[in-house]
């Protein structure tokens, strides 16, 4: 063995002990979550079980049914129509359904409170058309409602479904979708028997990403009255001061996001099909034109009007009303709250992301895999679940320390972790680990490993193989990582609301207060900077989007090209 070896494989050692610390950083939480829900809760928890939790169950599952299946029609519809048809406006609506992913669900919800409301746009329209002079002279839909909150959540979540459902639609061979077509089967019938089952999977994880943050909602569930578990965790626990009990709720709220996950990797696992060998090109488009074309371009455009012009358009006409905020040193520390905690936050998930992923790259061991599935889990954990079982284990580390503190040198150090920050860069490093772990064990991938057994070979150790050969090539995906929890850790609301320290608000923090209180005014200028700040990884998304159209075309184009040639031949 040559002694340029046997260094890295020391050093192997080391990254697989960092690799099961940032796995350890997820899975904590969890552990003192069961700690702490099988401790006392003063004879609440009798109470919630027959009380609060059947109802909290039930609500769970008929908002999240409501948003599965808005999200699957809307998703996998739009998905088809810009992916196998061609009507003008196809190449704008291709990113322009991406849009809605920038407004996160508090902030549409408190848009459409402020449209819908009594004294909003729409309804003063319908009196002033029809001459009513109050609301008992006509229905209109109550939007604090259950109803409401599948509206408002479905319209910004189906961008999820979209994403999956159109890449697994550009990956089907043209041969299948060819063979249904010359055996008589029209658009539809070759939509329903033959592309829709074969995207099954990709649909299904599509739609239990939506339902993810359908579960980790706060803000419109709030808004709406509507008692889902998190709502309830969050009562319990503040309103209620039981921190055993929600910890309780929040247990039985993990039992159906595993059910959730359980289930659709079940749906994926009976859905495997295998595709045609050979060169892959796209399908041929269908051409629509005439009220067909009108009513593609309707089914597209609707989305985006809901999903994103509306909201996007009343939180623009609402800031512009109070500029002044600009120069407001709430809103300016709350902007620099945000920003700071946002870089710190991103900064840590991606690094922890790295380790993980180099560290199984260096040896696959099954004790490895399972750390990175540990970390993975994160995502699936809604923020109050995570905040519920990281605020014991820190407030005990503060507690601890502050009486040793004061023991040995006569001065404590208050709570330094809570109490500066840290609680929520923990949480937001639990929650999105999983994100940066996906895009970085990606790019990873595409590094060949007979570069590091070349650098293996001349000596180099395996911290000094990942700096000088993999973090440069890993730029791009290290960039992008980097934006998209940026992004992920300025939007997160539930973690945030629990954990923050005193008198300290964030951007949407400073949204959902305004909001509960009524002052919709105060929370736009807040709102719309986040809408603004999630539209950067939507446009890297869309730019994505965009080369993977070109590559489909171009493959379209030389396979067409090679049948003209083979046929001159």
């Amino acid at each position: 063995m040559s002694a340029g070896v046997m260094p890295a494989r020391t050093g192997d050692r080391l990254w697989q002990g960092f690799a099961w610390i940032a796995a350890a950083i997820v899975l904590m939480p969890l552990i003192s979550l069961g700690v702490l829900a099988s401790g006392s809760s003063d004879g609440v928890w009798g109470h919630l079980l027959t009380t609060v939790l059947p109802g909290s169950l039930k609500t769970t599952f008929l908002l999240m049914l409501g948003v599965g299946l808005a999200t699957t029609l809307t998703g996998v519809s739009t998905a088809w129509l810009v992916t196998m048809c061609r009507f003008p406006g196809r190449g704008l609506f291709d990113w322009a359904l991406l849009v809605p992913l920038a407004v996160p669900t508090y902030i549409i919800a408190i848009a459409y409170v402020e449209v819908l409301q009594y004294s909003g746009p729409v309804q003063s329209a319908i009196r002033s058309a029809f001459g009513f002079t109050s609301a008992r002279d006509y229905w209109f839909p109550e939007l604090r409602s259950l109803g409401g909150a599948i509206f408002v959540m479905s319209a910004v979540l189906y961008p999820y479904v979209y994403l999956t459902a159109r890449a697994s639609f550009l990956l089907q061979s043209a041969g299948t979708l060819d063979v249904a077509r010359t055996l008589g089967a029209g658009p539809f019938r070759v939509f329903a028997r033959v592309a829709l089952p074969l995207s099954r999977p990709a649909i299904a994880v599509g739609v239990s990403l939506a339902l993810m943050e359908c579960l980790n909602d706060i803000g419109a569930v709030t808004f709406f009255g509507v008692k889902t578990l998190t709502f309830s965790i969050y009562d319990t626990w503040l309103n209620r001061s039981n921190l055993a009990g929600a910890a309780q709720l929040a247990c039985a709220m993990l039992v159906v996001v595993f059910v959730l996950l359980t289930l659709e990797r079940h749906a994926r696992a009976r859905q495997r099909f295998d595709q045609a060998r050979g060169k892959h090109h796209a399908p041929t488009p269908y051409r629509l034109s005439g009220w067909r074309a009108g009513a593609a371009m309707l089914a597209c455009a609707l989305p985006v009007f809901l999903g994103f012009v509306v909201p996007a358009s009343l939180l623009a006409e609402r800031s512009s009303r109070r500029l002044e905020q600009l120069t407001d040193p709430a809103f300016l520390k709350a902007m620099g709250n945000s920003t700071l905690l946002a870089i710190i936050a991103s900064l840590v998930i991606v690094t922890l992301a790295v380790v993980l992923v180099y560290a199984v790259r260096l040896r696959k061991s099954g004790g490895l895999r399972l750390a990175a599935r540990i970390a993975a889990i994160g995502y699936a954990v809604p923020g109050t679940v995570l905040a519920v079982g990281i605020l014991i284990p820190l407030a005990r580390f503060d507690n601890g320390l502050d009486a040793v503190m004061k023991q040995v040198f006569g001065f404590g150090t208050g709570l330094l972790l809570l109490g500066s920050g840290a609680g929520l860069v923990y949480a937001y490093t639990a929650r999105f680990l999983a994100v940066a772990h996906g895009q970085v064990e990606d790019g990873f991938n595409k590094i060949s490993p007979h570069l590091d057994m070349a650098a293996q070979t001349l000596g180099r150790r395996a911290t000094r193989i990942l700096a000088e050969v993999h973090l440069p090539l890993l730029k791009p995906v290290l960039l992008s990582a980097l934006l998209i929890t940026f992004v992920d850790c300025m939007k997160e609301l539930p973690a945030t609301i629990l954990l923050r320290p005193f008198n300290f608000d964030t951007l949407a923090t400073t949204v959902f207060e305004a909001a509960s209180r009524e002052a919709f005014e105060d929370a736009a200028l807040p709102a719309l900077a986040i809408v603004l700040v999630g539209l950067v990884p939507v446009i890297l998304l869309a730019r994505t989007s965009a080369r993977t159209y070109r590559d489909a075309a171009t493959s379209r184009k030389s396979a067409s090209t090679d049948q003209t040639a083979a046929g001159r031949a």
